[in-house]
């Protein structure tokens, strides 16, 4: 689905920008669903709905209204949305994903919605992925489907290019996951960012020890991602998955080998969030955790 050069490059700079890897019509339909969800959040004052494990699947920024909508996430929307189920598990996007993986196959793991309609607060500070999702090898891809356009001023994904084969960075602080890397990190490794953006229906696949952040979006334009994470087959999750789904597991490429493959690395488990998602945590507003 892709060449071998953009293999490597994926392999060396730790994330590819793939443009139109799902078809005008394919996005269309994910638009749809979303801006239903958006609608319906115009009527909320608060975070709403359930997932498997209790918490609320829609999650609201502190500045939305009914005037302003910002709705900011949308857990495990592949269980309420055929359109978002299709394109995790069956799409070219799935495909590419399970190229990059390599190895016998690749199972999917979970999938979220990030949005920043336009004018709204949300933000994502520096983190790597790994460290809400470990498993016993890092074999992970996320894959940050461009539902609407991403401009470099509508909030793009930035990244560090080469983090990946650097330290993962310590996520707690005092005795607390923030699920973010502290000031002395990003001051010392996170001075020269590239923004991801693309056309709707590009996908950025990222590596899931990459750090990277994103700032608010500040245009009229809105920044939608549906993000979607896919794991090496023999990679064995440790801990809860932050956000459980009908559809963890299933596989989307290749076979089963029933082997579990283990690389080093020495981490702490993270804190599952009690509220509607991690930027509570991010926030510092997730305290029942602590």
């Amino acid at each position: 689905m892709i060449s071998q050069s953009q293999v490597e490059q994926f392999h060396q700079q730790g994330f590819l920008v793939v443009e139109g890897v799902l078809s005008t019509e394919e996005v269309a339909t994910l638009q749809q669903d979303f801006d239903q969800w958006v609608e319906d959040s115009r009527s909320r004052t608060q975070a709403w709905g359930e997932t498997r494990d209790g918490r609320p699947r829609f999650d609201v920024e502190s500045d939305h209204r009914p005037d302003h909508p910002s709705l900011r996430r949308v857990a495990s929307p592949t269980e309420i949305s055929e359109a978002f189920a299709y394109a995790a598990l069956k799409s070219r996007m799935a495909t590419i994903a399970g190229q990059l993986i390599g190895g016998s196959g690749t199972r999917f793991h979970h999938s979220k919605i990030n949005s920043k309609l336009p004018h709204t607060a949300t933000q994502v500070k520096w983190h790597q992925d790994f460290l809400f999702t470990p498993h016993s090898n890092d074999d992970i891809v996320t894959a940050l489907l461009m539902v609407s356009e991403v401009t470099p001023e509508n909030g793009p994904l930035n990244v560090i290019p080469g983090s990946h084969k650097g330290p993962l960075w310590s996520h707690w602080h005092d005795g607390r996951f923030t699920g973010s890397v502290d000031a002395e990190v990003e001051e010392q490794n996170c001075q020269q960012p590239i923004a991801c953006f693309g056309p709707s229906g590009s996908v950025c696949f990222m590596h899931t020890r990459l750090l990277h952040a994103s700032a608010p979006n500040e245009t009229e334009y809105p920044r939608t991602l549906f993000i979607s994470v896919y794991a090496a087959e023999d990679a064995l999750p440790f801990g809860e998955n932050p956000l459980p789904s009908d559809h963890e597991g299933i596989m989307v490429a290749g076979e089963e080998s029933g082997l579990v493959r283990s690389t080093a690395n020495h981490i702490r488990l993270p804190q599952k969030p009690r509220g509607a998602s991690f930027f509570v945590q991010q926030a510092g507003q997730d305290l029942a955790n602590a």
